[in-house]
Parts: structure tokens; C-alpha cells; sequence
């Protein structure tokens, strides 16, 4: 994001951004559909400019939010009590599926802009990239096995879970161990990083490439060998407000939020970096 304007002028410009196509559209009650691999019910919003009636926004996102979006909504709902949010969390393939097919929906997050690209004809004006994450390798707590960094898992008798190859983490895991000429043969392929992590966790491989995030959601069973800069990935998270969005205009105002500096503040407690 641009450093030279003030975070509120800037706040204030994506939500135009975001609202300037959504003149005259009609805001009806929310939704629940989300045929996601998890939903959580948040907290959010704020209500309409007239004060009206609660309503409900479904927003799907990655695995890899799912600890820090409910955190953000039980924050926003303080502060806007007449909205209410609806996470489903699942892989952002699945996600993108599900928009594709026409789901009830108000707003996507990716974690990759291949995939809301692909969106675009679903998303109102642009996306905004709300914050950003690394790889790191998932060891056993106490890293049993030693493993220091990525050529230690071309190990034969090393056991390494990826997330499946269409799955942006996935792809991002290739693209580091390709590019250090590193050869792995997944003995798990999982369909989202956080099944990753849990098959770590729960000892069934001895290691996997997982959001640098995602280690702190399971803090006693795991850790994160970190792979050096140079040879990790910039991983960004765009949003958008889809267009069978029922209530746009709460949508825009939540999408931006996450970038005031509240809404930044939650996700660099969680281990995410700045847009």
C-alpha cells in the first residue's frame, strides 16, 4: 500500500473504490450458504447510514485467517453492532468453486492474487491486499527429527505433508523447494495448509511447509524452522465484496476496516506482515 497518503485518507479511498460501482443496489437480509469446509459465526459490522435492522455477512477466506478473522469480528461487532459476520473458512480453491457456482456470498479473501484475478468478474471494483505471510517448515515440537531448513526434507526416510498443488500453498511450496532444487515426495498432500499443520501436529508426518501464521495456532505440538527470505515467497491476501453481495455497502465498510490501523494491528498480532 502507499506510504505517502495519511492510513485514513487511504482507509477512505478503498472503501470508494470499493462502493463507487454498488450506487442504488438494495440491501436485503443476509446469508448463511457457504458449503465451505468450516464456518464460524463472528461478530461484525456496522449497521445502515439509517440505523436499520442487523444484518449478516458471509465472508469466505482461508484456513490460514481463521484465528485471526473471528478475533476481528468479535473487535468490529464492539464498534458496529448491527452487523453480524459469517466466516467459511476452507481452501481457496474450494472458495473460488463456490463463487464460480454462484454461492450466497457478500465478500472473498484470497491468499493468492492468481485466484481473485480469476474472480474478477464476480468481485465489485478492485480487490485490496489486507496483509501478507512467508512459508515456514512445520517440525514436531522440540524438532525431532532436526531439521534446519529446506534441503533437509529431501530426507528418504523423511515423512513431508504439502498442501495439494492447486492449492495456492501448495504452489507456493513447489515454487521455493523448485527454485533450491530440492526434490520432495509428499507423503500426504492435504487440501488446505491448516491440514497440513495438523498432520504435523498429530505426528503423522514428520514434517510439512505451512503458513509462518499457522504455528502459533498450535503452539505445544509444533514449530516453525524458518526458511530464509531470500529463498521464501511473498504471500498476499486480497479481498473483495462479491457482486451477489446482499449488503455491499457493509461489506466495503468491513473490507476496509481490516486496514485501519485497528483492523492492521489484529493481523500483525497474529504474525501477519503489512499489505
Amino acid at each position: 500500500m502507499p506510504t505517502v497518503f495519511s492510513r485514513r485518507a487511504t482507509a477512505a479511498a478503498l472503501t470508494a473504490a470499493l462502493l463507487v460501482p454498488l450506487a442504488g443496489c438494495d440491501s436485503s437480509d443476509g446469508k448463511g450458504d457457504d458449503g465451505g469446509s468450516g464456518s464460524s459465526d463472528g461478530s461484525g459490522g456496522s449497521g445502515g447510514a439509517d440505523g436499520g435492522s442487523a444484518v449478516t455477512l458471509t465472508v469466505l477466506a482461508p484456513t490460514s485467517l481463521t484465528d485471526v478473522l473471528k478475533e476481528a469480528g468479535a473487535a468490529y461487532q464492539k464498534k458496529h453492532p448491527n452487523v453480524r459476520l459469517a466466516f467459511s473458512f476452507a481452501g481457496t480453491e474450494q472458495l473460488a468453486a463456490q463463487v464460480k457456482q454462484g454461492t450466497s456470498a457478500d465478500a472473498l479473501v484470497t491468499d493468492d492474487q492468481k485466484t481473485m484475478t480469476d474472480a474478477q468478474s464476480k468481485i465489485v471494483g478492485k480487490s485490496s491486499v489486507i496483509a501478507r505471510n512467508s512459508l515456514v517448515i512445520a517440525v514436531g515440537k522440540g524438532n525431532p527429527k532436526k531439521i534446519h531448513d529446506l534441503r533437509d526434507l529431501a530426507g528418504a526416510k523423511l515423512k513431508v505433508a504439502l498442501a495439494a498443488p492447486e492449492e495456492p500453498a501448495g504452489r507456493y511450496s513447489h515454487q521455493v523447494l523448485d527454485a533450491q532444487h530440492v526434490t520432495v515426495h509428499p507423503a500426504a498432500e492435504s487440501p488446505n495448509v491448516r491440514a497440513v499443520l495438523d498432520k504435523v501436529a498429530m505426528g503423522k508426518t514428520d514434517a510439512g511447509l505451512v503458513y509462518k501464521t499457522d504455528i502459533a495456532s498450535a503452539p505445544t505440538k509444533v514449530a516453525g524452522v524458518p526458511i530464509p527470505a531470500a529463498q521464501n515467497v511473498n504471500i498476499p491476501y486480497p479481498a473483495g465484496t462479491l457482486k451477489a453481495a446482499g449488503h455491499p455497502k457493509e461489506t466495503a465498510a468491513f473490507l476496509t476496516w481490516l486496514w485501519t490501523t485497528e483492523g492492521q494491528k489484529l493481523l500483525s498480532d497474529a504474525g501477519f506482515e503489512k499489505p
